[in-house]
């Protein structure tokens, strides 16, 4: 895949993975489209980064994902790459915690209906352009969860498996767009709100294996620690669960 001349939309761009696409990205691109949820932080990474082109909203919402994909088809008619990257998550003990539900069915409008339906509103954009991608984001506790996030394991495992489906869908009707899955170990990234564990790899580190891989045409890729959990996922699936589980 040519990862130059394109124009990339990139949603939950304003911190992490998603900021260090950015960053890379910009670089040999027409243009990298951000949206995030916090304006003022769109608005410090403009003036840090002024390709970028930025739009504010909560993709949790069905109305923001409408209003973003209009507006994408309205100014950017060159879109040829998603790249579904926004995520949520919450450390909660299921029994104890009085607001489980509620967090669920926010991870989940997230994590899994945001980027099913932002696929589904800009797919005929993206069809329509050469180069065209759909990448999504999830994590190698696709293949073993960890308790302390029940519902994001649930989710990215939710996304896992619609991807795999989306690539037959998409061979069987003969379109020409790649579907590429990232799945990333833990990242030193806010995600774990300054508590990364230690085998976290760095933010830079994870998005240049990310864009290798892309660039290479791997339409799995598996980053780092990921490929060896993988493995060990199918070769001994109980002791790999506990292992997972057993890490600080």
């Amino acid at each position: 895949m040519n990862l130059t001349g394109n124009t990339i939309l990139i949603t939950g761009g304003s911190s992490g993975i998603g900021l260090q696409l950015c960053k890379k990205l910009t670089e040999q691109n027409n243009k990298v489209i951000i949206c995030s949820r916090s304006e003022d932080k769109l608005k410090l990474l403009k003036k840090e980064i002024p390709k970028l082109e930025i739009f504010s909203c909560d993709i949790s919402k069905e109305t923001h994902r409408n209003e973003l994909a209009e507006w994408v088809k309205t100014n950017h008619k060159g879109l040829n790459i998603l790249i579904n990257n926004a995520a949520l998550v919450h450390t909660i003990n299921f029994f104890e915690d009085s607001s489980a539900f509620e967090k669920a069915e926010s991870e989940f409008q997230t994590n899994v209906l945001a980027p099913i339906h932002l696929i589904k509103l800009l797919f005929p954009l993206l069809l329509n352009n050469k180069n065209p991608a759909i990448v999504n984001i999830t994590t190698g506790l696709v293949y073993a969860p960890k308790a302390l996030y029940p519902f994001y394991c649930a989710t990215k495992a939710a996304l896992h498996s619609f991807t795999q489906t989306l690539r037959f869908n998409i061979q069987k009707n003969n379109y020409n767009i790649e579907i590429i899955e990232v799945l990333f170990p833990a990242v030193d990234t806010p995600f774990h709100k300054g508590k990364a564990p230690g085998i976290a790899i760095s933010v830079e580190e994870a998005v240049d294996e990310t864009l290798a891989g892309i660039h290479s045409g791997k339409p799995e890729i598996r980053i780092a620690g990921v490929k060896r959990l993988y493995f060990l996922s199918r070769l001994a699936p109980k002791f790999i669960l506990k292992k997972i589980n057993l890490i600080v």
